[in-house]
């Protein structure tokens, strides 16, 4: 069964249905369910569907020239294959389709490409001479988003500007992904999501009749199972010097978010390597770098300023768990490894990703319109703030913090506080407390709303203070079926 990419899908319709030639890119890291989404958006459609190979430009010119020659097209009555990748691409107007579109999917284009770098260059010319006034649409697919971003898709490039359609896809959200498991309790559904994330090929190794500790120890844990050597086979396929990159990625896995501190924690000395690594690891979609939600052009651009985070649940959860203990893993010892590492860290760890999915919810109440004011930028803050500290000289000092959702609405004039606790005890009325404490020095210059998100509900105290101000609770169960209508 086929679960999510509503959005995908629909850009990709709403495409096809327009009354003229279309040339998409959809490109996206690999895993994140690409081929399938495009299979899925052909069924009922005449249409080719062309995967390419690692070969040499020959042999994939005669792969594409049998499969496009098995349509009734008139050249099949005269050659066996094409001549040259021209020829091959202009008998697409030939697709004997009728009145409908002479839908052509190219997945992993960039294969192509490296057999025969002209390949662009003649895609260019046939589209600007007769392929935009035609009624086709030729969708281009890759993984190697590199590639695609600074070569395909930039100035100077030959497809600059062509493309009708640019679509660059993400993981599924966690609303898609508890799909996979719908018998799930909240508290597993969250679980789970913190160590799969929303990659589709990670979620279909799942098995949903059996627990999420089962799960951990059959499909990831165990020596043979897909998800045991996943990492380490994506890392050789994209990457050189893999030990370096094992290291970097494990640090940040372990929560050094700082330049200095994954360098120094991976033992690269120089810290600029280390930042060029870590460039590499954002191209592929496994890392990210994360400011403050209110920081500025000036400071993004500075090299040493930001938070490393790795954007992959699963690489997080294999970092932190299977990769720190291979060695016993590589024993067969998967039982003392879930039983005295994993399960006593496996709550803790899932906070993290709690949070990502409280900051999902609220963009969906977005949408509806559900919040007391339309935010335009939201995500976590840094900043410093005023504590009380007896050893001060004024009782005070300056501290660093943070908050785990902070909406920012037009003009700063409206802000929304967000601290996300997935623990297995209330929300405190002291915690709400330090909460507002935070933001302090904003609060003359702006209207506060407050939202507190909780696993295991909230202290009577905060319930009723949310009945007189603008506070709002939320509580897993609230958070979690917020789209089943549940």
């Amino acid at each position: 069964m086929f679960i999510g990419r509503e959005m995908e899908l629909k850009f990709l319709n709403d495409k096809y249905e327009e009354n003229r030639g279309q040339l998409i890119v959809l490109y996206g890291r690999r895993r994140v369910g690409k081929t399938e989404t495009l299979r899925e958006f052909c069924k009922g459609k005449q249409h080719i569907f062309f995967s390419c190979t690692q070969t040499t430009d020959k042999v994939q010119l005669v792969k594409f020239s049998k499969q496009m020659l098995r349509e009734n097209i008139p050249a099949r009555q005269y050659i066996s294959e094409f001549a040259d990748w021209e020829k091959a691409f202009r008998a697409i107007l030939d697709l004997p389709y009728g009145d409908a579109k002479k839908l052509i999917v190219i997945d992993e284009f960039p294969y192509m490409c490296r057999g025969n770098k002209s390949i662009p260059s003649i895609l260019q010319n046939l589209w600007d001479a007769e392929f935009k006034d035609s009624n086709v649409m030729i969708i281009l697919c890759g993984s190697a988003m590199s590639f695609i971003e600074k070569e395909l898709l930039a100035e100077k490039n030959p497809l600059y500007g062509r493309a009708t359609g640019i679509y660059k896809m993400k993981e599924m959200g966690f609303y898609d992904v508890i799909k996979f498991f719908p018998n799930y309790s909240e508290r597993d559904k969250i679980l789970t999501y913190a160590v799969l994330g929303g990659i589709p090929h990670y979620l279909n190794q799942w098995n949903p009749e059996l627990s999420v500790g089962e799960n951990i120890k059959r499909n990831i844990l165990t020596k043979g199972c897909v998800l045991y050597s996943e990492v380490d086979f994506l890392l050789h396929q994209e990457l050189r010097e893999t030990p370096i990159y094992n290291s970097i990625i494990e640090a940040v896995a372990l929560g050094n978010t700082k330049l200095n501190d994954i360098s120094q924690k991976s033992l690269v000395e120089d810290a600029s390597k280390t930042s060029v690594y870590l460039k590499n690891l954002i191209e592929l979609g496994i890392v990210e770098r994360e400011f403050s939600v209110d920081a500025g052009t000036k400071e993004m651009a500075n090299s040493n300023r930001g938070m490393y985070r790795l954007t992959d649940n699963f690489f997080r959860f294999w970092y932190a768990f299977g990769f720190a203990n291979y060695s016993q893993l590589e024993d067969g010892d998967v039982e003392g490894v879930y039983d005295y590492v994993v399960e006593p860290a496996l709550h803790e760890f899932a906070a993290f990703t709690f949070e990502d999915v409280c900051k999902e919810f609220i963009r969906e109440k977005q949408k509806k319109n559900e919040l007391p004011f339309r935010y335009v930028k939201m995500g976590r803050w840094t900043g410093k703030t005023t504590v009380r500290d007896e050893k001060a000289a004024n009782g005070l000092r300056i501290a660093e913090t943070e908050i785990d959702l902070l909406g920012i609405g037009r003009g700063a004039k409206e802000y929304l506080v967000g601290e996300c606790k997935f623990k297995s005890n209330p929300f405190r009325y002291a915690e709400y407390l330090n909460t507002i404490a935070k933001l302090n020095p904003l609060k003359d210059k702006a209207k506060f709303y407050y939202a507190l998100f909780a696993e295991f509900g909230f202290d009577e105290r905060i319930v009723e203070e949310a009945e007189n101000n603008d506070l709002y609770l939320y509580s897993l169960d609230t958070i979690v079926n917020y789209k089943s209508g549940l």
